[in-house]
C-alpha cells in the first residue's frame, strides 16, 4: 500500500500544503498530536513564514489564552513592552517557555518594524482563559469591557457602574479554586453574584452591539475588535463558571463543549479580518466531534474546529500532523498496519500527504488503530481520514 500513497518530496512547504486545497482558505489549521515539542513548532514557524511571504497571510493563532495574547501581538504590531515581558505574561500553559515560540515572536517584530499598519503581522490567542485546573476570574475581560464603554457612552445607558461589577466579583481566588474542577461545590459559579454577572455582562455586550456606529467612528477598528473579545471572553468565562457548579451527569460534557465553542468563536471573529494560519492539537480542530474519558466516563463533544467548519464550509482548511517516533516519551516505530507505520515506511523524514485520497488509495483495507504508550501523545484515528485535508508527516521528533 505505500506504493499508492502520493506525497511531497521536498519536506513541508507551503505551496504542497495550497496545492491540497480547493482555493486559500480564511483559516488555514494545522494540528499537533503532542504539546511542548519544538520540533513541530519550528515546523509551524516556518510554515508561517512562507504563508506570508508566498500566500498573503497577515495572523497567526495558537492555542494560548486569548487575553494574553494581546500582550504578544501589541509586541508584534507596536513594540510595546520587551521580548522577556512578552513570553513572561502572553501565553499559557507555560508556551511561553519554547524556544521557538520566542523565535516566532522575535520574528514577527522583526518583520512589523517599519511597515505600514496593513501590512502588519498579528498575533492572537484563540483558547479561553482555562487550564485543565480551572478558569480564570472573569474579572479583567468583564471589567475591561465595562472600561471601554464607560469611556465612550452616556453613563445613563451603562447596566451598572464599575464599584458593582468589583463588589460582586469579590476576590479572584473565589473564581479559580483548583478543587472546583472535580467538586461542584466549590464553585461560585451558580451564587446569586454570579447569576446577576451573568445579566450584567450580557447586557453590556447588548450595549456594545448597539452602540456599533458611534463607536466606530470614536474609536480604532482594533479597540472596537478588542471590546468583542472582552465580551465573548466574560460571557464564556461566566458560563464556564456556572457549568463547573453544575451536579448533574452533563457537567463535564458541557465543560469541554464550552471551550472549544469559546475557541470558534474567536476563530470565527478572526476569519473575518482575514487569512490566518491557527495552530493547536489535533483534537481541537477536527471536523469530527471529540471523544475522551473523564473519571471513567464517556465523552463526546463537537471540536472547534467541526464548529467553524461547519460555518465555515471550504474557507476552513484542516491539516493534521503525523508522528513516527518521540523515542524521549516511549513512543518507538509503529507499527505497520498503523497509518503512521505506512508513513513512516516512506523514504522522505518529512512531507505532506492528500488525506482523502490517501483514503481511497487504502479502499476497504482499514489501517489499525496506534495505541500511544504515553497519554501526551495522540496518534490520527483511521477513521477521520476522509475528513481531514493533508497530513503532515514527521518520521521523527527529537527531544527539544
Amino acid at each position: 500500500m505505500v506504493t499508492d500513497i502520493e506525497y511531497t518530496a521536498h519536506g513541508v512547504q507551503a505551496p504542497a500544503v495550497m496545492r491540497l486545497l480547493p482555493a486559500r482558505p480564511r483559516l488555514l489549521a494545522l494540528g499537533e498530536p503532542t504539546h511542548g515539542e519544538d520540533t513541530l513548532l519550528d515546523l509551524r514557524n516556518e510554515l508561517f513564514r512562507q504563508l506570508v511571504e508566498q500566500e498573503g497571510y497577515r495572523t497567526i493563532a495558537i492555542e494560548s489564552d486569548c487575553m494574553m495574547g494581546l500582550v504578544v501581538d501589541d509586541y508584534v504590531a507596536s513594540g510595546t513592552g520587551t521580548l522577556d515581558e512578552v513570553m513572561e505574561h502572553g501565553f499559557s500553559h507555560g508556551w511561553g517557555t519554547s524556544a521557538a515560540n520566542r523565535e516566532l515572536v522575535r520574528w514577527m517584530r522583526v518583520y512589523n518594524d517599519g511597515r505600514p499598519a496593513s501590512e502588519r503581522l498579528r498575533f492572537a490567542g484563540f483558547d479561553g482563559p482555562l487550564e485543565i485546573t480551572g478558569a480564570a476570574s472573569p474579572r479583567q475581560a468583564l471589567t475591561a469591557l465595562h472600561g471601554y464603554l464607560a469611556d465612550r457612552v452616556a453613563a445613563d445607558l451603562l447596566p451598572c457602574t464599575g464599584e458593582t461589577l468589583d463588589r460582586l466579583l469579590g476576590a479572584d481566588d473565589r473564581w479559580t479554586r483548583p478543587a472546583a474542577m472535580m467538586d461542584p461545590t466549590q464553585s461560585v459559579g451558580q451564587s446569586a453574584g454570579a447569576g446577576e454577572l451573568r445579566l450584567l455582562a450580557d447586557d453590556l455586550v447588548a450595549l456594545l452591539d448597539t452602540q456599533t456606529p458611534h463607536l466606530l467612528a470614536a474609536t480604532s477598528r482594533d479597540d472596537w475588535d478588542r471590546a468583542h473579545l472582552y465580551g465573548r471572553t466574560a460571557t464564556g468565562l461566566l458560563r464556564f463558571h456556572y457549568w463547573m457548579a453544575d451536579t448533574s451527569p452533563a457537567r463535564m460534557t458541557w465543560l469541554v463543549s464550552l471551550r472549544d465553542q469559546m475557541m470558534a468563536h474567536n476563530l470565527l471573529t478572526l476569519a473575518e479580518q482575514g487569512p490566518a494560519l491557527v495552530h493547536a492539537h489535533n483534537g481541537h480542530l477536527q471536523r469530527e466531534k471529540s471523544t475522551t474519558r473523564m473519571g471513567g466516563m464517556p465523552l463526546e463533544w463537537w471540536s472547534a474546529g467541526a464548529l467553524v467548519s461547519a460555518r465555515l464550509g471550504e474557507e476552513y482548511a484542516f491539516v493534521a500532523t503525523a508522528l513516527g517516533t518521540i523515542r524521549h516519551q516511549g513512543v518507538d516505530t509503529p507499527p505497520p498496519d498503523t497509518i503512521e507505520g505506512l508513513l513512516y515506511a516512506l523514504p522522505e523524514d518529512r512531507c505532506v500527504i492528500d488525506a482523502p485520497r490517501l483514503a481511497t488509495a487504502l479502499g476497504d483495507t482499514v489501517p489499525t488503530p496506534r495505541v500511544s504508550p504515553w497519554f501526551g501523545y495522540s496518534p490520527l484515528d483511521p477513521a477521520h481520514l476522509a475528513g481531514t485535508d493533508g497530513i503532515v508527516f514527521v518520521k521523527d521528533v527529537p527531544q527539544s
